[in-house]
């Protein structure tokens, strides 16, 4: 069975009670995974399955969130998920994920995923996402991402503004979640 070497928190600092990661670039934080599209991912309009696609994403997702947590962590939210290309048979696509921001125990990851026309070369953006990680151990703190691309700095950018706006959201969802029911729907009176 395999057994990690060292405790992910020697890798930690121990400040004032919390162990703090050490500051990262987007670039170490980097996940990417090649997938070559196959018939049984494809859905009735021959694309490949939004859910499927989605699935794959917070896979890779969640390796770029551990790289900077070096702790257990969680999908809280995906958000701006935007599909703007769809893949098709003679289609593969690259998923390319990176922390593009972190709170005290919150880390936001950009996702894309670059479609490739395997028969002409053609690469062309499908997807485009920000998923938000939530690390489980209440002592663990994350340190500042260091956006060092283009890219990464126009994406960076503007992560404090979509922190507050998920910050209101939630406020806003638990007051919605709260008036759901969670009754048998067959026993309306």
């Amino acid at each position: 069975m395999y057994a990690p070497k060292k405790n992910y928190l020697q890798k930690m600092n121990y400040i004032g009670g919390f162990f703090m990661s050490e500051p990262m670039t987007c670039r170490q934080t980097l996940a990417i995974t090649s997938h070559r599209v196959l018939a049984g991912d494809l859905n009735e309009h021959e694309t490949v399955y939004g859910g499927r696609l989605l699935e794959m994403l917070d896979g890779t997702a969640s390796i770029s969130a551990a790289r900077i947590a070096k702790s257990v962590n969680v999908t809280a939210s995906m958000d701006q998920t935007n599909f703007i290309a769809p893949f098709g048979l003679q289609d593969s696509f690259c998923i390319e994920t990176y922390v593009s921001g972190c709170g005290n125990r919150s880390i936001e990851v950009f996702a894309k995923i670059i479609g490739e026309h395997l028969q002409t070369g053609e690469r062309y953006i499908g997807l485009t996402s920000f998923l938000t990680f939530v690390i489980t151990d209440k002592n663990v703190s994350l340190d500042k991402i260091i956006p060092e691309t283009v890219e990464e700095k126009m994406i960076n950018a503007g992560y404090k503004k979509r922190q507050a706006e998920r910050m209101s959201n939630l406020k806003s969802q638990k007051e919605f979640n709260a008036s759901l029911s969670s009754d048998y729907p067959w026993d309306i009176e």
